[in-house]
């Protein structure tokens, strides 16, 4: 299986935010990296930034993204 890019967003107008599936030694991981375009180049490359988890980390992922949407909800405020 070659990388799959499964959804992108902007981070800011130079650099996006890529959710990828790759295959590594036979098994498939999900893939969160930050990439750029550099000045010379349309082609986006990637970061050292971002993070590669086994698929059986998904559900962790998942909880604490929803623990964080929760507690932003409830007012939270970061900086308490």
């Amino acid at each position: 299986m070659e990388n799959q890019i499964l959804y992108k967003f902007a981070r800011n107008q130079d650099e996006t935010v890529y959710f990828s599936l790759r295959e590594y030694k036979d098994r498939t991981y999900l893939d969160l990296r930050v990439f750029y375009r550099p000045k010379d180049t349309e082609e986006m490359r990637p970061t050292k930034k971002g993070i590669t988890l086994s698929l059986d980390l998904l559900p962790e992922l998942k909880r604490g993204v929803f623990a964080c949407e929760k507690k932003l909800s409830n007012g939270a405020n970061l900086s308490r």
